[in-house]
């Protein structure tokens, strides 16, 4: 078996063998930015469908429930509007990382869009996730945050539900269905979990 520093061709000598190690480092990275979110460090919005569906399939394949969290930050506009765009950025970061710290190995988190996030949740049933999201909820606002001269508090909604096997329903659907309790979750004074 070839060492991954040695050269393809089995010369020791190869005048390439320092190219060829820097293009498969430049390929690492750039498989990492094309599935990851620049400004949270959480994964993106292409990578969430593609491991939705992969879940989803296990969970048809295997019977193990797939659970999906959507949160979204409350008032995030105003947080923009009185601490400008910076801070939001800094907010985005400091929810993001309290997500990263919270969840499993095995857990998705990604950046849905905006102020949104996505959390998939593997092997997880609908109580389990939903009390992970009220846990997660208290965690965020709990959690202040120092924006330069401000600090200030954040909260979100959340909306929750889980993917069995025998459902019919595919990814678009059962993306819609957990947005529709986040939307319920908003409609009800936000800061809340909707689930089915």
């Amino acid at each position: 078996m070839k060492r991954q520093d040695s050269c393809p061709a089995g010369d020791d000598r190869c005048p390439h063998l320092a190219d060829a190690q820097r293009l498969r480092e430049e390929i690492k990275h750039l498989a990492a930015m094309v599935r990851t979110d620049e400004l949270t460090g959480l994964f993106n919005f292409r990578y969430f469908n593609q491991a939705l569906s992969l879940e989803m399939e296990r969970t048809r394949r295997s019977g193990q429930p797939t659970c999906l969290i959507m949160l979204d930050l409350d008032h995030f506009k105003d947080i923009n509007d009185l601490h400008g765009h910076e801070a939001g950025n800094i907010v985005l970061g400091h929810v993001s990382h309290i997500i990263q710290k919270a969840i499993r190995r095995l857990d998705i988190p990604c950046r849905y869009g905006g102020e949104e996030f996505t959390i998939i949740l593997p092997d997880t049933t609908l109580k389990q996730g939903a009390r992970f999201a009220n846990r997660l909820r208290l965690i965020i606002e709990n959690s202040p945050i120092d924006a330069g001269d401000s600090r200030f508090g954040v909260e979100a909604s959340f909306g929750v539900d889980v993917y069995k096997r025998g459902d019919q329903s595919g990814e678009k659907e059962f993306v819609e269905k957990v947005d529709g309790f986040l939307y319920l979750a908003k409609q009800e004074g936000r800061n809340r979990v909707c689930h089915g």
